[in-house]
């Protein structure tokens, strides 16, 4: 369902990483990682951002403190918390006090929609839950501009007693909430029954404006969020790259790229879904994790091309992408494996400014050489450094920079003294003999060591170039501690970031083999025009 142009709805995105997003495993934010996380939502154009829950940790209230000398230049902040405890008036609840404190425009609270957990978790009547909803929404409302109100456990309490949940709105609205949003707290409903609840909602309550909060328990936290704007929801709660308890929340990233970008509205600043592959990888990068590489529409293979067949149609101006990947911040991607054309050598060699034909003789040595490697256990896929000297030396664009004499490392250990590891290579630069000696943390350190030792002299741009990872991975299992392995090493260079791969039965080659094309790669770059 698309909405002309001229007729887009406005969505409010409200973002809940800080507060949501870090309930989740492995998620740990300092206030600091809170801040330039609250920057650079407010810079990419949600409305809302919640900030935590003051009431509940020193951290939050700490971060709400020092937010009152950030000025956000789009977003509101919102302070996050429950309604009062049963049988304490709103004015002398502790928490309610705190999110007063915090001084935010936008005040959430949750409150109980489903019998059980007001009978078993409050321990109090259904009759008083609403009360203290009703109340703690109207005693906010005397001094916090906006008031939110998220329905916990709504879909499994209208499940229950349809009746009573209407009524645990109603009584937010009577307070004078702004919004009524319904939360899938325990991510378990299904598209379809989304909705015709929200349809049962909107009908019921025809001047509410509802908002939508879904978890991702059953895989559908996104699918849910769409469907709950389909039927008239104008708010979704989410988090960047669904952080969140247990499998996580809605993922904001999928769902304002889609509601965008092919359903027509208008959820962001102009401009903003460009910076939308930015600010997943940023995210991450903050919150130390590895990035989704498979993440819809910002995932580095979101946009990537294997098969033979679809990069030579997708060169030739078909379609097999969803999207334009720009419109997202990301771009295409044409992979080399053995399942790969001529044209995906022909296309890979025009990105770098090559000219090849991809029925010419060298494209097809090229592919045969891959396929060749890859049955060996090499893969280009997350090699592309390793690849662009494969196509140099196809091409005759290759310069060789050493010839490698030898190498050797030693690892000793003796008692309870730390263990030394040495490295030592030898190495032909220019007819000149290089013998130095490197001792590191590690087999793969000291070689690195030992390496620019040997070049540095003849190639002083090596000091900026930096080995950023290094992964091993076993090739055949079944062959135990004599199997193939696969060393992949990452590696920077003022803007510019590349991998290259090494494949051995010993683990010290293969790293020799992907650090050595790693240093070259490096090395070449520097000398493109």
């Amino acid at each position: 369902m698309s909405n002309p142009a001229s007729q887009r709805q406005r969505i409010e995105i409200y973002d809940t990483t800080l507060r949501d997003g870090s309930q989740g495993e492995g998620i740990n934010f300092t206030v600091e990682d809170k801040i330039r996380i609250a920057r650079k939502l407010d810079e990419f154009g949600v409305d809302f951002i919640e900030g935590g829950w003051p009431g509940s940790n020193p951290k939050d209230e700490e971060f709400f403190e020092r937010m009152k000398s950030v000025k956000l230049k789009r977003a509101k902040l919102a302070a996050f918390g429950s309604t009062r405890r049963a049988g304490i008036p709103p004015q002398e609840d502790a928490q309610l006090q705190k999110l007063l404190k915090a001084e935010v425009p936008v005040v959430t609270i949750f409150g109980k929609s489903w019998e059980e957990h007001i009978l078993y978790a409050l321990r109090t009547t259904l009759e008083e839950n609403l009360v203290m909803i009703q109340d703690s929404v109207a005693f906010l409302k005397q001094t916090v501009p906006t008031v939110i109100y998220d329905a916990e456990h709504f879909f499994d309490g209208y499940k229950a007693k349809p009746d009573y949940a209407l009524d645990c709105l109603r009584g937010a609205l009577a307070g004078g909430a702004d919004r009524l949003v319904l939360c899938d707290t325990n991510g378990g409903t299904l598209p379809h029954e989304v909705s015709e609840i929200v349809r049962t909602v909107r009908e019921a309550l025809p001047d509410a404006l509802v908002g939508i909060h879904t978890h991702n328990d059953a895989e559908c936290a996104v699918a849910n969020a769409i469907s709950a704007v389909r039927e008239g929801a104008m708010h979704v709660q989410g988090t960047i790259n669904g952080y969140g308890e247990r499998c996580g929340n809605c993922n904001l990233v999928p769902i304002v790229a889609t509601l965008c970008l092919k359903m027509g509205y208008d959820c962001l600043k102009e401009a903003s879904l460009e910076h939308l592959t930015g600010l997943s990888q940023y995210v991450d990068e903050v919150a130390n994790l590895i990035h989704n590489s498979r993440a819809a529409y910002v995932g580095r293979s979101a946009f990537a091309h294997k098969g033979g067949v679809h990069a030579d149609a997708v060169l030739k101006g078909a379609s097999y992408e969803h999207i334009n990947p720009e419109l997202a911040g990301n771009s295409r991607r044409l992979l080399i494996s053995e399942l790969a054309g001529g044209s995906s050598i022909a296309g890979k060699a025009a990105e770098r400014g090559i000219e090849m034909d991809r029925k010419s003789p060298k494209a097809r040595a090229l592919l045969n050489l891959i396929t060749k490697r890859e049955h060996e256990g090499y893969s280009y896929e997350g090699a592309e450094g390793s690849f662009d000297l494969l196509l140099m030396q196809a091409t005759g664009t290759f310069r060789t920079l050493f010839t490698l004499k030898g190498f050797r490392c030693i690892v000793e250990k003796r008692g309870d003294e730390e263990t030394i590891t040495e490295a030592t290579v030898k190495l032909d630069v220019g007819g000149e003999e290089r013998h130095v000696v490197s001792e590191g943390d590690g087999p793969v350190h000291a070689l690195d060591g030992a390496l620019r030792k040997a070049l540095t002299k003849f190639y002083p741009e090596l000091d900026g170039i930096k080995l950023t990872d290094f992964k091993v991975r076993v090739i055949n299992t079944q062959e135990g501690t004599a199997a193939k392995v696969r060393v992949i090493i990452n590696s920077s260079g003022g803007d510019e970031e590349w991998s290259t791969v090494g494949v051995s039965t010993n683990v010290i080659e293969a790293s020799w083999l992907a650090l050595v094309d790693s240093v070259v790669y490096g090395l070449l770059r520097c000398e493109r025009p």
